[in-house]
């Protein structure tokens, strides 16, 4: 989860507890970090409330760097990373992590790939060694990857071909990115998934996963200097290796607006929402970064935003409204609206009076007070951000693993202290006022 995305679902509670609270200092986590030779980029946030540690590896390679006709690739090595080793068997990862009381899991995004597990204290130094060892020793056999492909098959057909909003929500990326690697779903689509071979895999993994390509973010009741040493032992023996230069995606300027709708009889609840292209914290504008998490906040972020005030509350019209925004990417970011009708009410009407808050809101811009209200929430989120052991290692780990630092993570409450009412109105102008956004609607399908 984003540095943004966090901070942002738990401002929500922020709001509720501190919403005239004092601004936060700058400083988030505090985090110690050191670099090895190799490479390998280390960050340690304290935290001494219990004798556990949650340790993340991050890394810097995601969906989006899949050649062309591949997709999926990153998200099955995914899988196969808990495959045999030089040291271990297929699944012995897992089972020594569970027999020492820990728990281990993964995911893929767009932009990175991460392994997090959490165990007691006195068992980092066999994480530490697990993780190295898989990291340049894994070994797969089509013995591996046959069983595993059918699973993520399986993932496919209930995450997404069994559900008709992921398939609406898959053609709807396919349709904001043009030209970006953005368009094509993580989970790849059926069709590339079958067709991935044994040299795809082994390749994409001996191409990216290296000490140089990696961050390893640990949280808990560890500091550096005592981390440093089980690390260098561990990780300080693998060569570094020369990375391929990446492609620096442009997406070509949109000049018309695009709809999209799906009808399914296993359809509930219609809904609708709509996405611009925005900047990214890497990507685009990005001087209107802070001021669009600002404007995210006054107009979709809880039920103090204008968004579901004037749906859910005062029209009545909708049981749920909001919007979101993450620039917490390599490549470009969206910024969305959604609403899901009250029974009895259709989806023209609620897109009607969702466009009535837009347009109102580029005509007028937003107020001093909204600012200021949404600024203090979202400060107050970061002090939530502290307390618990996840939420560091997620927040610093996909924040670097972007390219950002740990200045940016730190400094975030102050950069969005800074943000004024013109940055917020000139921004929403920059993104809502220009064609290209992609509508989407769900719809129920009665069956005869």
């Amino acid at each position: 989860m984003t540095l943004t995305e966090r901070f942002r679902s738990l401002a929500l509670i922020a709001g509720l507890a501190l919403g005239t609270a004092p601004l936060v200092e700058a400083a988030v986590f505090n985090p110690e970090t050191f670099t090895l030779e190799n490479g390998l980029q280390v960050v340690v946030i304290p935290n001494h409330r219990a004798p556990v540690v949650t340790l993340m590896m991050w890394y810097r390679v995601g969906a989006m760097d899949e050649p062309p006709g591949k997709s999926g690739l990153a998200h099955f090595l995914e899988h196969l990373m808990f495959k045999g080793t030089d040291n271990l068997e297929a699944g012995e990862f897992s089972q020594t992590v569970a027999r020492n009381g820990g728990r281990d899991n993964a995911f893929t995004s767009q932009d990175y790939t991460g392994y997090v597990d959490s165990i007691a204290v006195d068992r980092l130094d066999l994480l530490l060694r697990l993780e190295a060892d898989r990291m340049t020793g894994l070994h797969l056999t089509d013995e591996d990857i046959e069983p595993e492909r059918k699973v993520v098959l399986e993932e496919r057909l209930g995450r997404t071909d069994n559900n008709p909003r992921a398939q609406l929500a898959e053609q709807t990326r396919a349709l904001i990115y043009a030209n970006h690697p953005y368009r094509m779903p993580v989970i790849g689509w059926e069709h590339e998934i079958k067709s991935l071979t044994r040299d795809d895999i082994t390749k994409f993994y001996r191409t990216w996963y290296a000490p140089n390509n990696a961050i390893i973010v640990l949280s808990g009741d560890v500091t550096a200097a005592k981390v440093r040493p089980m690390v260098e032992e561990h990780f300080g023996k693998l060569e570094a290796r020369e990375l391929p230069k990446r492609i620096d995606w442009q997406e070509p300027p949109k000049s018309t607006e695009r709809r999209i709708s799906l009808k399914h009889p296993r359809v509930r609840e219609p809904s609708w929402t709509r996405r611009y292209l925005a900047p990214s914290y890497m990507k685009g504008a990005t001087e209107n970064v802070y001021a669009l998490e600002v404007l995210s906040e006054i107009v979709g972020g809880g039920a103090t935003s204008r968004l579901y005030r004037a749906l859910v509350i005062e029209d009545k019209i909708a049981i749920s409204a909001g919007a979101w925004y993450d620039p917490g990417a390599r490549g470009p970011a969206d910024f969305g609206f959604f609403a899901r009708p009250r029974p009895g009410n259709d989806v023209a009407a609620v897109e009607r009076a969702a466009e009535a808050v837009i347009e109102k809101l580029l005509a007028h811009g937003v107020t001093e007070d909204e600012v200021e209200r949404a600024i203090r929430r979202l400060q107050a989120a970061a002090i939530y951000a502290r307390d618990s052991l996840r939420t560091p290692v997620r927040v610093v780990g996909s924040t670097l693993v972007i390219g950002r630092t740990i200045e940016d993570i730190e400094s975030w409450p102050e950069r969005i202290g800074a943000v004024t009412v013109e940055q917020v109105n000139r921004a929403a102008k920059a993104v809502l006022g220009v064609k290209g956004s992609v509508t989407a609607i769900l719809l129920p399908e009665p069956t005869s």
